[in-house]
């Protein structure tokens, strides 16, 4: 393979007869924006950017601070599949920058970046994540009617949406995306496709345009996709159980052949850290009101703060490792929802597993029982503590933390949790379709 310039890019959007190159990026809630430019403009944008008005980007600049450059990072540039094939269009991801040209302290990108700064000096060369995101599939983006009535790993006739996941998975490979498993989950209508893990900036970006493509396919078969956390009152919602590992000169970190669980003291302190910070960074893996919807016992979706080796109620679990495939150790955050802004979450996870790595937490034993089973008294006992029941709570706990404070930085960390006070506030003195079944009748 080529390596990747400038040069390259340039005469591939050239050689190819591109027409318009769509310049990505997200914002604080993890929204993919974007704007085209044509072919003509591609050299300028390479060499300095393009600049665009941030203030009603949501969580960017207030207007008397708005300019921003998107920046293109080469890397990224890929042919989008369902353009038109004879004078195509391009997309590139970019960083956000000021027009001083230093990295915009508000975008998400910019956060996970230095995230991973903060890995490397501490030792570890790579942080992969290998995400899986589950979605439905719906009639139309009016009301939560399924296409199927299938369920775990069902084929057709119940699973009415195999082309759609097919086309999804070609339009992923064209764009250089690797997918390991395509299927259909549990719930009715709910689908899921996983990625092959990469390193976490190249898995970030491949999850934003997986999610993109998955919507665009969807359209394109006259149906809605949706990656809203719990659509529907009586099934499963959708989860992203997050597998991680940390390397460190081309090894796995996590791996220590002398260990009952085969984990490193590496590995325990990661997990450690990611236990002990769970409530403070549930406001990023779970960011909105309705992703504590599907964080309700009964449904698969962990809630209780502990770890395992089998049982999938804990929030995380360490796949058994198997003689031979010692780099594929790793861990599996098992509470973030795909709603989540994936740069942030990122960025959350590493930083509250490298806090435990730095300051040696102890891993408690692993937890094999069905948590759901457990009375409350019985989870007391143990020290078992729960996920936040609620936005609300989940606000709490982030105005205390100091680990997420360092994570977003001033930036970030304000706007993220101004936007989720008024989200909570509204959503808070709603009278729902509930209550009024419920109490007007009788009250």
């Amino acid at each position: 393979m080529s390596e990747i310039t400038r040069e390259n890019v340039v005469r591939e959007a050239r050689e190819r007869n591109v027409k318009f190159i769509r310049l990505w990026f997200t914002d604080i809630l993890g929204t993919l924006k974007s704007f085209a430019i044509t072919i003509d403009e591609l050299e300028d944008a390479l060499d300095g950017g393009m600049g665009f008005d941030g203030s009603s980007i949501t969580g960017f600049n207030a207007i008397e601070e708005s300019d921003m450059i998107a920046m293109p990072d080469i890397s990224t540039f890929k042919i989008i599949p369902w353009s038109p094939k004879d004078a195509p269009t391009a997309r590139m991801i970019c960083d956000v920058r000021t027009p001083e040209g230093d990295p915009y302290v508000g975008d998400p990108r910019y956060v996970l970046r230095r995230a991973l700064e903060r890995a490397h000096e501490m030792g570890f060369d790579n942080f992969y994540c290998g995400p899986e995101l589950e979605f439905f599939y719906f009639k139309d983006s009016s009301a939560p009617e399924p296409l199927d009535y299938g369920s775990y790993f069902d084929l057709t006739t119940l699973d009415a949406a195999t082309a759609l996941r097919r086309d999804t998975v070609l339009a992923l490979q064209e764009l250089g995306i690797d997918v390991e498993y395509s299927h259909h989950e549990v719930g009715v209508s709910q689908h899921e496709i996983d990625l092959r893990y990469d390193d976490a900036l190249s898995m970030a970006d491949a999850v934003m345009t997986y999610k993109t493509v998955v919507k665009e396919i969807a359209t394109q078969h006259g149906v809605y996709a949706t990656f809203m956390p719990k659509p529907i009152q009586n099934q499963n919602g959708s989860g992203m159980h997050t597998h991680q590992s940390l390397f460190s000169n081309g090894r796995n970190a996590f791996f220590d052949p002398d260990d009952e669980y085969f984990l490193s003291e590496t590995a325990k302190q990661f997990i450690a850290g990611q236990l002990r910070h769970a409530r403070e960074i549930s406001i990023i893996f779970a960011q909105y009101v309705n992703s504590y919807k599907r964080l309700v016992p009964g449904y698969e979706a962990p809630v209780y703060i502990a770890w395992s080796r089998r049982n999938r109620s804990a929030l995380v679990r360490v796949p058994l490792y198997h003689p031979g495939k010692e780099q594929a150790t790793r861990v599996e955050l098992r509470c973030p929802d795909p709603a989540a802004n994936i740069y942030l979450c990122f960025a959350a996870l590493l930083h509250a597993g490298l806090e435990g790595i730095e300051k040696g937490y102890e891993l408690p034993e692993p937890m094999e029982r069905n948590l759901y089973h457990l009375t409350h008294e019985e989870r007391e006992k143990l020290g078992i503590q729960s996920l936040p029941e609620d936005l609300g709570e989940a606000i709490k706990e982030a105005e205390n933390s100091e680990l997420l404070h360092k994570t977003l930085g001033d930036h970030v960390y304000n706007r993220l949790l101004q936007l989720k006070r008024e989200e909570f506030e509204e959503y808070r003195v709603q009278v729902t379709p509930y209550e009024l079944q419920r109490y007007l009748p009788v009250l």
